[in-house]
């Protein structure tokens, strides 16, 4: 990775907002990721990896922080020094949802002015997952914010968020939150009490299904 861990460790320990979005705090001992400036009560040193994208940590095999709200964390795409096109390409995969649908990394790279395989290098050297990969994790913090702060039926926020299905919307949702969509609706009522020590696993589906041509 293209970042300095040590700095990562010191902007950690002081929950420095400066930092905010830059990297991502993974705790090993439970599954989560977290934004350097998470309230909950830090683990210890030798449970914890620092990633550089939202993206790398799930594809690592960590979810979301309940508590800091990851997919709020200010856009900072990769550590300080990033290629100018990374950041450009990253933006419009958040920003424009330019994956989304019939989108293609060929598409995106051609917008950005490289070839796909050389644009897929890239995103892997400073984000540490692929375009599709930054993409999926897009879609669901999205989603993750239209569940949270509207009251929009699942079927549109699934999609706003640019899912091509409530069927695939669901499956990647609970992947990646361990939680059912409808489950992170009906618990926003209650005070948020996520820790590091504790997630809820249940899980329950949505019946109706809507398609979307070429989406995913």
């Amino acid at each position: 990775m293209s970042f300095d861990i040590t700095l990562c460790e010191t902007a950690w320990t002081a929950r420095d907002p400066a930092y905010d979005g830059a990297f991502f705090v993974c705790v090993r001992t439970t599954g989560i990721y977290c934004r350097c400036v998470c309230p909950v009560k830090q683990p210890l040193r030798r449970n914890v990896e620092f990633l550089p994208s939202a993206a790398a940590a799930e594809l690592a095999g960590y979810r979301p922080c309940l508590r800091c709200r990851p997919e709020t964390a200010p856009f900072c795409p990769a550590w300080k020094g990033t290629l100018t096109i990374v950041e450009k390409a990253a933006r419009l995969i958040r920003d424009e949802g330019v994956l989304d649908g019939d989108g293609s990394v060929e598409t995106l790279a051609e917008r950005v002015g490289v070839g796909s395989r050389h644009l897929t290098r890239l995103f892997r050297r400073h984000l540490g997952a692929s375009p599709i990969e930054v993409a999926k994790t897009a879609r669901v913090q999205r989603a993750k914010r239209l569940i949270t702060d509207t009251d929009l039926p699942m079927t549109d926020v699934a999609l706003q968020a640019g899912f091509g299905s409530l069927r695939r919307f669901n499956a990647v949702f609970q992947e990646v939150y361990k939680r059912a969509p409808s489950e992170m609706r009906r618990g926003r009522t209650a005070p948020v009490t996520c820790s590091h020590n504790s997630h809820t696993r249940d899980r329950k589906g949505l019946k109706q299904d809507h398609f979307v041509p070429g989406s995913t």
